[in-house]
């Protein structure tokens, strides 16, 4: 009878258990998130300024097209 409630008092899950195992899931996923915050801030600046250059170069080119030429002539 000892036997088995031995067994089954090492088979239970106890508070602590699951508190070590949440804390060692949360420890790996904010190792993970800190990587890939990193990377992810420096995409969004590359595309920032490519977002600029492409704006700038857009406007550019439609002023370009606008613009007239006035020549003056003297005579």
């Amino acid at each position: 009878m000892t036997d088995e409630t031995n067994t089954e008092s090492t088979n239970r899950i106890s508070r602590t258990d699951i508190e070590n195992k949440l804390r060692s899931i949360q420890e790996l996923i904010q190792g993970r998130l800190k990587d890939e915050k990193q990377t992810l801030v420096g995409a969004a600046v590359g595309a920032g300024f490519i977002a600029v250059l492409v704006a700038y170069f857009a406007g550019r080119r439609r002023g370009r097209k606008k613009s007239a030429f006035v020549e003056i002539r003297r005579g």
